[in-house]
């Protein structure tokens, strides 16, 4: 063999030692959501992939699981902290199962708005991110689900005693279901991925959901009415792990942070769109759509509940995000 010949030889297996070691060096970071990949959630996780692979120069790089083919959000969310998954990004729904203290926002009419509830979350909200390392969580960042709407299959709701004796499906969360009660409705935890088969067969009489995920899980094929009730809004996290975190170096970690503010944007403005343009859509699928309800009436049906509210979380804590300008 000559010599030219032997030092060729000898580049190409450098060269393809360094590809190897590249390709050993990327790793594939896991993501879990329940709606579609064309949803907000899909939207948002799509930039926020798509911002760490870019600021990690390729190092981290995405895999995604839409539909809940992982499962519900609560098991995403157990699965990120046993290691097998690596990022969900999930509404608060399930959240206070495991972070006691995010439940506060999940108080219904606790809102004003979406942009009296961006304001909070991106302010004084921030300290409640602070609270999920002790639980074997990190919050890269608020991001968003939704104001929530009712929907179901028997009648029109315009006011509460509309919507009394409806079976309706919510996610397992006391906060949730506690208000929903004092509106007369049966609660029904159940986990997303379920909800359009038990809706088609009648399992349950309706869901409440923001209008993307309406959207996006096509539920006017399943539901015939809905109403623009806003009873809840709905905030959602992108959550990772410490495992995953304490991997990273600094410069990586603020890579990761940075990309989940990007990701935030972009969820927030797919939801903007879709209330925008999504109720028109779905009553061109057929759906009936209540647009005013009796917004003081459903308020007024809570007094009860706040109290109870009040007692958990504290009357003062309370009025300070009610308060929040």
């Amino acid at each position: 063999m000559t010599f030219e010949k032997s030092l060729r030889l000898a580049s190409i297996a450098g060269a393809l030692a360094l590809a190897y070691a590249a390709a050993g060096a990327q790793t594939i970071l896991k993501i879990g959501y329940t709606p579609t990949q064309t949803s907000h959630y899909g939207v948002g996780s799509t930039v926020l992939c798509d911002e760490i692979e870019k600021g990690t120069q390729g190092r981290y790089k995405c895999q995604h699981f839409p539909n809940g083919s992982l499962g519900g959000e609560r098991e995403m969310i157990e699965a990120v902290q046993l290691g097998t998954l690596d990022i969900v990004n999930t509404s608060t729904g399930p959240v206070g199962n495991f972070v006691p203290e995010v439940k506060i926002v999940d108080i219904p009419f606790l809102f004003r708005d979406y942009d009296h509830a961006r304001r909070y979350l991106d302010g004084p909200g921030q300290e409640l991110l602070t609270k999920f390392p002790a639980k074997g969580l990190v919050a890269l960042a608020w991001t968003e689900n939704g104001f929530r709407h009712m929907t179901n299959s028997k009648r029109s709701i315009v006011k509460p005693e509309d919507a009394s004796g409806l079976k309706m499906r919510t996610m397992e969360n006391k906060v949730h279901m506690e208000g929903y009660r004092a509106f007369g409705i049966q609660p029904t935890p159940m986990a997303f991925p379920e909800v359009f088969g038990a809706l088609q067969q009648g399992t349950v009489d309706g869901q409440e959901n923001p209008i993307p995920v309406i959207l996006s899980s096509k539920f006017s094929q399943v539901q015939k009415h809905l109403s623009l009730t806003g009873h809840v809004y709905s905030p959602a996290l992108y959550l990772t792990s410490p495992r995953v975190m304490n991997k990273l170096s600094e410069a990586d970690k603020k890579v990761f942070y940075e990309a989940a503010k990007k990701a935030t944007v972009a969820q927030r403005q797919k939801v903007n769109e879709d209330e925008a343009n999504g109720i028109a859509q779905l009553e061109k699928e057929g759906m009936t759509v209540v647009r005013k309800v009796d917004g003081a009436a459903f308020r007024e049906s809570l007094r009860a509940t706040y109290a109870n509210y009040s007692k958990e979380f504290g009357a003062d804590n309370i009025r300070k995000i009610q308060d929040f300008k």
